[in-house]
C-alpha cells in the first residue's frame, strides 16, 4: 500500500493538487509515460510528495508549502517541485479550476503559530493503531 492511500482530508487534497500538476508537467516535459500519463520520475516524485505529507508535522493544518516555515522536501526535490509548479500553476485553471482556486486561496490563511505536537498523519495513524 502506497503513502497516498494512507492520506485523508485536507492531506489527501493537497496530494491531490500536486499530482494534477505533476501530471500536467510530466505530459508536456518527459517522454515514456506509463498508463497513469507520468513517466517513472515523476511517480517517484510523488511518492515522495505523499512521504512528505504523511509526516508534515502540521497535520490537518498544514500551510501551503511555499509559507511553511518547516522545509520538508530535500533541497534536489524542492528544486524539482518549485519548477513544476512554476509550468503547471498557470495551466491548472483549464482542467482543475476549482482546485486551482482553493489552492490560491489557501495561500491566504495564515501559518499556524506553533507547530502542534504530534499531529502529523503519520503520529494519529500510529496512535490509533496502538489504541485498537
Amino acid at each position: 500500500m502506497g503513502t497516498a492511500t494512507l492520506l485523508t482530508g485536507k492531506l489527501l487534497y493537497e496530494h491531490q493538487t500536486i499530482a494534477a500538476m505533476v501530471t500536467i508537467y510530466c505530459k508536456a516535459k518527459h517522454q515514456g509515460q506509463d498508463a497513469t500519463g507520468l513517466c517513472a520520475d515523476c511517480i517517484e516524485l510523488l511518492d515522495y510528495a505523499a512521504t512528505r505529507l504523511d509526516r508534515c508535522p502540521y497535520g490537518q493544518s498544514k500551510p501551503t508549502c511555499n509559507k511553511c516555515p518547516v522545509h520538508c522536501y530535500k533541497p534536489a526535490q524542492k528544486q524539482i517541485v518549485k519548477e513544476i509548479m512554476i509550468f503547471s500553476g498557470p495551466r491548472m485553471l483549464l482542467p482543475h479550476p476549482i482546485r486551482a482556486i482553493k489552492h490560491l486561496l489557501a495561500e491566504r490563511i495564515p501559518v499556524p503559530s506553533a507547530v502542534p505536537e504530534a499531529a502529523s498523519n503519520r503520529h494519529q495513524r500510529i496512535a490509533s493503531q496502538q489504541k485498537n
